[in-house]
């Protein structure tokens, strides 16, 4: 029976058409809440449809006397998905978002970034961060049409493109789709871009290539909308043990190949390790599970575990709601166990005994002509000035790796990019035109771990200017000292750490300094020292704090001549170096360079 029928006809038809109406809209405004239509048990009735475990975790929450964070209850006054309708609306009327759609248009890889820039900036999905080079200049084409002329490679292998203008936001999103990308869900409560091994494919030693992996994982989520609205960011990476660090160990999910030895519960081979937890803004570094997948099996369990925090993830306190929280009250046996129900059988776990020692990761391998595994073929990283391009530089990539490379190009998490199967006999030619480019494929020791983020120039979180300030300590270092070891310089703007200052040889987080009684400050960093990454996995220690924005060059200098004139070798790493000295001594042994 209908909702709005009655035994005997007391409405007109023009009264009947209202009602219909008004309940047509009731119903889909249930729907988008996945509940059930009306005339089906509507009292309390169970969330349906592929939002139902988020709406039913928002439920438990509320059930419990607490209160939904402001993005919860945007996502169910109205899914992201659902109003790409009113994103038209708003481009074509050329406006910018309120608070609430601004959250909501991340789901399409909008960030609107005022007051830095009046303006959107687009972030795509690249899987495992390798494209062809006719997306690529494609890519260029959007941001010269549509754009600020430029886009930047971040750290987590991927090309943001900004100075959007709001006509424009629609423009990109599809154009985007158009060169066989996507912007779809690289923002907000999504799981980002997966990463995977750069020279995944053509890297002499790796024991795994991550490119099907990655892909496979990234379509799983692109085609599942069930994954998206989780109750914060999550990040996903595939290791396969070759030249170029992915830094998996940073991300909610790790998995490294690894090779199994005889004797071990599981027959010899190539495995997924599992590592969870890493979030380095949070000072926590992916911790091994003692498990060991199948690489078939690694979506699978990537999805269970992601279905495990939709249900348990904080919905109330944004800065609670990744993974390690959940990890943090558990422990990880209780976590695991959850996975295993839901996977319908136990994960395989050995002792570390029965693992062979990992290749270890080349930190220079995404600089420079190296060999591939194809004989007479290299890769070529270039350098980057902090991850960015020009379209006009982009142009010229492109058609390099079309000319003389295999079609490939492979950015990295490093803020650089690769291109690939350049034959033995091109390669003069290769890095001929990379230079004609204002480019360069050779690096420093300084620059070849020079990483910042955006910076206050284009995002309102952060206290300072990493990407200006980046370039200042590569200027001052590269005129005043030799270095003969890698050292890498991380600067972050703030506590979301995007460019991961607390896993760099030495890490800059942005402030704002005191200057007077007054309440005026300028731009300044917090300096950490002993970061790593890879075997060397940990998070640096606060050596110093409030040092001014333009006093870092000679701070950084002085920190350099310290390790220089005080390590124990010349084969000592700065890593190495500063995490055998106590942050007194490292102090001192710094100031006496002042002089």
């Amino acid at each position: 029976m209908s909702v709005i029928e009655t035994k005997t006809e007391t409405f007109t038809g023009e009264q009947k058409s209202y009602l219909e109406g008004l309940v047509s809209g009731l119903q889909a405004k249930r729907a988008s809440q996945g509940l059930k239509p009306l005339g089906e048990g509507s009292g309390a009735a169970e969330p349906v449809g592929p939002d139902a475990a988020h709406l039913k975790a928002q439920r438990t929450v509320e059930a419990a006397g607490k209160k939904l964070c402001d993005q919860e209850k945007w996502k169910r006054e109205e899914h992201p998905f659902d109003a790409y309708a009113r994103l038209n609306d708003q481009a074509a009327k050329s406006e910018f978002p309120k608070p609430a759609d601004n959250f909501r248009w991340r789901y399409y890889g909008l960030f609107y970034v005022a007051p830095n820039q009046d303006s959107y900036m687009c972030r795509l999905r690249i899987p495992n961060g390798i494209l062809s080079a006719a997306q690529f200049e494609g890519v260029a084409k959007v941001a010269e049409e549509f754009g600020g002329g430029y886009a930047h490679v971040t750290t987590r292998a991927n090309l943001q493109i900004r100075e959007i203008g709001a006509a424009n936001a629609v423009h990109v999103v599809e154009a985007i789709q158009g060169l066989g990308l996507t912007t779809r869900g690289s923002g907000a409560d999504n799981i980002r871009n997966v990463t995977g091994t750069p020279t995944a494919g053509i890297d002499p030693q790796e024991l795994l290539d991550t490119r099907p992996f990655a892909r496979a994982w990234h379509f799983h989520v692109l085609n599942d909308r069930s994954l998206t609205g989780l109750p914060r960011k999550f990040n996903v990476a595939f290791d396969g043990a070759g030249k170029v660090a992915v830094l998996e160990e940073t991300n909610d999910i790790g998995f490294q190949a690894v090779e199994v030895a005889e004797g071990a519960p599981v027959p010899p081979g190539i495995y997924f390790r599992l590592v969870l937890g890493g979030i380095t803004g949070h000072k926590d570094i992916a911790r091994d599970t003692g498990v060991v997948l199948a690489p078939s099996e690694a979506t699978r369990v990537a999805d269970a575990i992601v279905r495990v925090f939709i249900e348990h993830g904080d919905r109330t306190n944004r800065a609670k709601a990744r993974l390690k929280y959940v990890l943090d009250a558990w422990g990880f046996d209780k976590f695991l166990a959850a996975v295993e129900d839901r996977l319908g059988g136990k994960l395989a776990r050995i002792e570390p005994a029965h693992i062979r020692p990992r290749p270890q990761a080349d930190r220079m391998a995404h600089l420079g002509v190296h060999k591939q595994k194809q004989g007479g073929r290299n890769w070529i990283g270039l350098v980057l000035p902090v991850g960015r391009l020009t379209v006009a530089q982009m142009r010229g990539i492109a058609a390099l790796a079309g000319d003389l490379g295999d079609g490939d190009i492979r950015l990295t998490v490093w803020q650089n990019l690769l291109i690939s199967g350049i034959s033995d006999a091109n390669v003069p030619e290769a890095v001929a035109r990379i230079e004609a480019m204002g480019l360069s494929a050779k690096a420093t020791a300084i620059r070849a771990g020079l990483v910042a983020c955006t910076g206050n120039t284009g995002c309102k979180f952060a206290a300072a200017d990493t990407k200006g300030t980046a370039e200042a300590i590569a200027a001052h270092i590269e005129g005043r000292l030799e270095l003969d070891q890698p050292v890498n310089i991380h600067l972050t703007g703030c506590h979301h750490s995007c460019a991961q200052h607390y896993i760099g040889d030495i890490g800059l987080i942005a402030a704002k300094i005191p200057v007077n009684d007054e309440g005026d400050t300028v731009e300044g960093f917090h300096i950490v020292v002993g970061g790593g990454t890879g075997a060397n996995a940990r998070i640096g220690r606060e050596l110093t704090r409030d040092i001014k924005k333009e006093d870092c060059p000679r701070k950084i200098e002085q920190l350099l001549r310290a390790y220089l004139a005080h390590r124990m070798s010349e084969d000592e790493p700065f890593f190495a170096f500063a995490n055998r000295h106590d942050i007194e001594a490292l102090s001192r042994l710094a100031e006496e360079q002042a002089a």
